[in-house]
């Protein structure tokens, strides 16, 4: 089949870019599905704000500022924005929705009549995102498909050379990185000087030189920093409709300690894969028990193991088409 995916972003960045600091979330899903769906035989174009026209892994990247050919395509992806389908003809469209959609929010950015003139069904990443999204976005039907991690992250090989005395959180800062940082100088920091937490950058006036503002680099120095510690803490956002980090932290093992804000309750299993506390108190109470608890931590790292590799892109692409 022709498939074509259609976005918009401010930067310039292609497939090369994949495993760059720059990427989000959802770039990093349309360059891995986009590669998979090719390597299953589709065509592949990828609409964007690329830096040229180019054929990068057998797909086809086209600059949208200069694109004026109306193309016919058998199924068309859009990130976030009903209005980018003005741009090519397909009678299957699907609306990739990366953050929670209310019907104030489609108005204001213009996107109802390109809605109901295209009539997309939208792509759900989770039961949180079905639960939490407006009546409105089902009106053409939607299909629910969570997502994948990097093969780098599953081909990783795990580390066993592991500091019990670190726990890390790799989501963006503004995924309530600030409450972590509060509930660990009031609940942990107290009970235990000897542990440290590398978080990602942007803490404002920071006294705590066991909370480390770890490097922002590419996903490999991500893996090492992963792989080298004890746990991920991630409370978990409104805004986390599937949550990849804590996805790249299940690929390596690494044990997850969540509130299950958002979707997080969907990415860790209690009492197997981490634990899910219900409010700050019992998070703290979460860390430093497995911090000391050297048999629920192999527990968890066993059980992960067990579940490592189980999804792929591959898998995932598959199972979009089937349910398209």
């Amino acid at each position: 089949m022709k498939i074509c995916f259609l976005e918009k972003t401010k930067f310039k960045y292609n497939s090369r870019d994949l495993y760059s600091s720059k990427l989000r979330g959802a770039e990093t899903v349309l360059i891995n599905l986009s590669n998979a769906l090719s390597n299953h035989g589709h065509k592949v174009t990828i609409i964007n704000n690329c830096q040229k026209n180019e054929f990068i892994n057998n797909v086809c990247w086209k600059n949208i500022d200069e694109y004026n050919d109306k193309e016919s395509f058998d199924i068309v992806f859009s990130n976030n924005d009903t209005r980018l389908f003005n741009k090519v003809k397909s009678s299957k469209k699907i609306l990739i929705s990366h953050s929670l959609q209310t019907l104030e929010k489609f108005i204001r950015k213009g996107q109802l009549i390109s809605y109901i003139k295209h009539k997309p069904k939208v792509l759900l990443l989770s039961n949180y995102h079905k639960k939490k999204q407006s009546n409105l976005l089902s009106l053409f039907g939607n299909i629910e498909c969570g997502w994948a991690v990097d093969d780098l992250f599953i081909n990783s090989k795990l580390s066993e050379n592991i500091n019990k005395y670190q726990a890390i959180f790799t989501s963006k800062f503004d995924r309530n990185g600030e409450l972590l940082v509060n509930i660990w100088n009031k609940y942990i920091q107290p009970k235990n000087r000897d542990l440290k937490l590398l978080i990602t950058p942007h803490i404002k006036n920071n006294q705590n030189p066991n909370i480390i503002e770890r490097l922002i680099g590419d996903k490999i120095d991500m893996i090492k920093d992963l792989s080298n510690s004890r746990m991920l803490l991630i409370p978990g956002h409104k805004a986390e409709l599937y949550c990849l980090a804590a996805e790249e932290g299940r690929e390596l093992c690494i044990p997850i300690v969540t509130m299950g804000i958002g979707s997080l309750k969907e990415r860790v299993i209690h009492g197997k894969t981490g634990l899910i506390a219900k409010n700050e108190k019992e998070f703290s109470e979460f860390i430093l028990q497995l911090f000391r608890d050297n048999l629920l931590w192999n527990k968890f790292r066993s059980n992960l193991k067990k579940l490592r590799n189980k999804n792929n892109w591959m898998k995932v692409s598959e199972r979009l088409i089937k349910l398209i």
